[in-house]
């Protein structure tokens, strides 16, 4: 199954409160849920203006639609192709 870098754009997501990154989650889990198992969050990076996600999904268009439903902005959707590390060099 294909692995999806998600770049969303929020002014202030560094700032952001423990308590409001946990409503964040239990939204993008609930729409995740309704949509089914073949698209799954991995794991989101927070920076001070964006959050970079990381989704497991068939499509880019399965990854857009769980934004549009939960509300989250996309602003940039890219397959991940390739992976490496330090072992990578070995």
């Amino acid at each position: 199954m294909p692995k999806f870098v998600i770049e969303r754009e929020i002014p202030g997501a560094g700032k952001l409160t423990a308590e409001q990154l946990n409503g964040i989650s239990k939204t993008s889990c609930s729409v995740l849920k309704s949509m089914g198992p073949q698209i799954q969050w991995v794991q989101s990076f927070v920076t001070d203006d964006k959050v970079y996600c990381v989704y497991i999904a068939p499509d880019e268009a399965s990854v857009r639609e769980h934004a549009a439903l939960g509300g989250f902005p996309a602003n940039s959707v890219a397959q991940v192709r390739s992976v490496i590390d330090p072992t990578t060099a070995e």
